[in-house]
């Protein structure tokens, strides 16, 4: 083989991905990309709201029909719900008030000074997957991630001297690839499990499944997606990298020299404070009768007072210690500064909000037209109209969940629509709610980090573009393409090799039925 045709060979993933930049920067400005997309669900619930479709929507058990969005009565439904759309699109709230925290702690200098002491005892070389296990732990946190590790991933390879846009890339792949692997228990296990457990009711009501049914599988699976992750990032994504330069505004990012005086008597005040308000928590919860305890008296459940406060926790833990390290450091002289810290913070998520109006808006109509409703049971039953072999259909579920996760993003609204087609359709080829569910959540969390109508997506190009101004949908697609691929066909293989050794997937699990 010529010297040429290996240079070819080598720089085709290269080729295949600048594409792929190219191409995607060449779509509309987000908030413009989705008031097209909107236009299109318009046009398409007109379209095919005349169209009767063979397709019973679980939620309903009635045949699926779509909403025509173009009609009188739906158009002025629309105007109405304009605002409270906006207002009460969770993405939103979640970010303005972490951000709030997260500003004065960043204006004080508490990141700043907090990010160089850690890295003054972290080894460069651990930085890659210390980044990636803080992405997977914050699961745990509902989208504390998104707000929190994914933009001090950028920070904390900035001040290491490494690119940023890696470092974003690595926690953007924890916290959203590599969403369904955790070892830590999180919200998500027992609403999942509930859903999967209510679809297999359907044909056997005794079923009764665990809510870490898949537990010991997804344990095995975040040290699997910290390997992957840790290889794409520092052999295919930061190596790509190098020749991006850096243009934004960079003057209030954190480098390495060494902390003054000053600067060490800040972080251990704020270091006091924190401890103090984490023995707080841990005081407060203890007891089996805690207020921050749910009806079940779990810490974690979804309607757990716990996992409802976890962005004003974070806003509290960013926000109190960030003001005692600045009257410390005396980077504070009065409450003004603190104000300016969370007015500048504001003033960066701007460009955020507008974006977030618009996806509002295609959320509502996606979900009222019942086009993603339509997709989701028409990919269910084109599978189980294959008929394949049992370790095929798996695959076939999780790449079916991969292709409709480019589109429908919620998790529990997904797994509420397939479980109930998957789950009994796999139990009557013999293969168990539990593998199913695990198999989905292969699916659900491998194309997150590439689809634009994530909710979140768009804040990570925000996130990107403090470095690289001219950073587009494009080029964050490109960036993230390589995990995404990685962990579809890894994972998914992962999933076969642990089915034929027989490992257990999780407490009071099986791969059979009955």
């Amino acid at each position: 083989m010529t010297e040429e045709v290996q240079k070819i060979k080598a720089s085709l993933p290269e080729r295949i991905l600048a594409s792929v930049e190219r191409t995607g920067n060449k779509l509309p400005d987000p908030a413009v990309l989705f008031i097209l997309l909107l236009l299109v669900i318009w046009v398409l619930s007109w379209l095919l709201s005349t169209v009767t479709f063979n397709v019973v929507d679980p939620r309903t058990r009635e045949l699926l029909v779509i909403n025509n969005l173009l009609s009188g009565a739906a158009l002025t439904e629309f105007m109405s719900v304009m605002v409270t759309n906006f207002s009460h699109f969770h993405p939103v709230g979640v970010v303005l008030v972490a951000m709030l925290g997260i500003g004065v702690a960043e204006h004080t200098g508490f990141i700043n000074s907090g990010l160089r002491a850690l890295l003054g005892i972290t080894p460069k070389w651990l930085l890659t997957p210390m980044v990636i296990v803080a992405g997977i732990v914050s699961h745990s946190a509902v989208d504390a991630g998104y707000v929190l590790v994914i933009p001090l991933g950028g920070v904390i390879f900035y001040a290491a001297g490494r690119h940023p846009l890696a470092g974003i890339a690595a926690a953007f792949a924890g916290v959203s690839g590599g969403f369904s692997a955790n070892f830590v228990p999180s919200s998500l296990d027992p609403l999942l499990q509930g859903l999967s457990q209510a679809a297999a009711q359907i044909i056997d009501p005794t079923v009764v499944l665990n809510p870490l049914n898949n537990y010991f599988f997804t344990t095995a699976s975040s040290l699997l997606i910290i390997g992957l992750g840790w290889y794409v990032t520092e052999k295919i994504v930061e190596p790509r990298l190098q020749n991006t330069i850096l243009d934004g505004n960079l003057s209030d990012l954190p480098t390495m020299q060494a902390l003054a005086p000053n600067e060490r008597k800040g972080l251990r005040a704020a270091g006091i404070v924190f401890l103090f308000g984490v023995i707080i928590m841990v005081v407060t919860a203890w007891s089996v009768d805690s207020p921050w305890r749910g009806a079940t008296g779990d810490l974690t459940t979804g309607d757990a007072p716990m996992m409802r406060s976890i962005v004003s926790l974070i806003f509290l833990m960013f926000i109190l210690p960030g003001a005692v390290y600045g009257i410390a450091a005396g980077t504070v002289k009065s409450a003004k500064d603190l104000i300016d810290g969370m007015t500048h913070a504001m003033q960066q998520m701007a460009y955020y909000l507008v974006i977030m109006f618009f996806i509002a808006q295609f959320v509502y109509a996606f979900g009222k037209s019942n086009l993603g409703v339509l997709l989701a049971l028409q990919g269910a039953a084109w599978l189980k109209a294959l008929a394949m072999p049992s370790y095929i259909t798996i695959v076939g579920v999780v790449l079916i969940t991969a292709f409709i996760n480019l589109f429908v993003g919620s998790a529990s609204a997904k797994w509420g629509l397939l479980a109930s087609i998957f789950v009994p359709m796999l139990m009557q080829l013999g293969i168990s709610p539990d593998l199913a569910q695990a198999a989905y959540r292969i699916g659900d969390s491998s194309t997150n980090i590439i689809t634009p109508l994530l909710p979140y997506f768009p804040l990570v190009v925000v996130y990107c573009q403090r470095y690289v101004r001219n950073t587009g949908i494009g080029t964050v697609t490109a960036m993230m393409l390589p995990y995404s691929v990685t962990f579809l066909v890894i994972w998914t293989i992962f999933l076969l090799l642990y089915l034929f050794s027989g490992l257990p997937l999780g407490i009071q699990s099986s791969y059979t039925y009955p």
